[in-house]
């Protein structure tokens, strides 16, 4: 593997005091959109820096993932560069913290993870949490769900999902978890539980859990309010296009009942295996014609 120190670009001046490291990485483990609205909410509540930027030409497909230029009238008038950063930013409390954000690299994964885990340890990062939002066989009319995993145990929030071992699509957010794993560094994934039927839409409430959670686990303030007021705003636009559309009310009476059940049998409201296996793998096809061009919907 080549020298992954010259995947970064690090500020040389930097001096914190074991900040938590939140992965938002733009990939297609966004059920609801979920880390999106995330790094939105952050980025657009508290000041920010770029403090790390990593060399997308070198991780990034362009053909796949196409890059935009402006045209104007007769001549290109601007490039919107992708960047793949860590910013520095502050909570409500004036507490550093650091965010990765960009776009999933499409290639050079373990060089990557390798590249930020040397600044994990030139900035003695403390505890890297990953975001991510999953499909979920759960109505939107019951509490939002999260699992929790990565080690040290004590800092999971839930406790472990009995689906036994399955297998799941990866991503580089999983990866970088997993190395850090194996070297004894604290790192842990929060996973909102997306209604699968609004996996494809914007879905605030799984950002605010989310957020919620890592306000929890990292003693971290991040003035939640907007997005409380707008899940809000979303479950009322949902209950409005369900109310006369009465396979859709079926559909979701099933959930409910499923979910109620389960939780009367103490077990919580987890799919099995094979369900949580065919969740991703509709989400995978609905993302795919997403990205061909269709819209999606409810």
């Amino acid at each position: 593997m080549r020298d992954p120190s010259e995947l970064v670009q690090l500020q040389a001046d930097l001096d914190l005091d074991g900040p938590v490291l939140i992965e938002a990485l733009d990939g297609f483990v966004d059920a609801g959109h979920a880390v999106n609205l995330s790094r939105e909410h952050l980025l657009g509540s508290f000041e920010s820096e770029v403090i790390a930027s990593f060399d997308v030409d070198e991780l990034v497909d362009h053909r796949a993932r196409r890059p935009v230029l402006i045209f104007n009238t007769d001549h290109w008038d601007g490039y919107e560069r992708p960047v793949l950063v860590i910013h520095l930013l502050r909570d409500a409390n004036q507490t550093p913290f650091l965010l990765l954000s960009g776009p999933e690299p499409d290639l050079q994964w373990e060089r990557f993870v390798a590249a930020v885990q040397l600044v994990i340890e030139r900035l003695n990062v403390r505890l890297t949490i990953g975001l991510h939002g999953v499909p979920w066989a759960i109505p939107h009319t019951r509490p939002m769900g999260i699992t929790a995993h990565g080690q040290p145990r004590e800092l999971l929030t839930t406790p472990p999902l009995a689906i036994g071992r399955v297998h799941v699509p990866a991503s580089v957010g999983h990866l970088l978890e997993y190395r850090l794993g194996l070297e004894g560094r604290d790192a842990i994934g929060f996973a909102a539980h997306v209604p699968h039927y609004l996996a494809q839409l914007e879905y605030p409430a799984a950002a605010a859990a989310l957020l919620a959670a890592v306000e929890e686990t990292a003693s971290l303030k991040l003035s939640l309010d907007s997005l409380h007021d707008a899940a809000a705003e979303s479950f009322a636009s949902i209950e409005s296009q369900i109310a006369h559309d009465e396979q859709a009310q079926a559909v979701i009476h099933e959930l409910e009942e499923r979910y109620d059940e389960a939780l009367r049998e103490g077990g919580g409201a987890l799919p099995t295996g094979e369900e949580l296996g065919a969740a991703f793998e509709q989400f995978l096809a609905d993302h795919q014609r997403r990205t061909d061009g269709d819209d999606a919907s409810i």
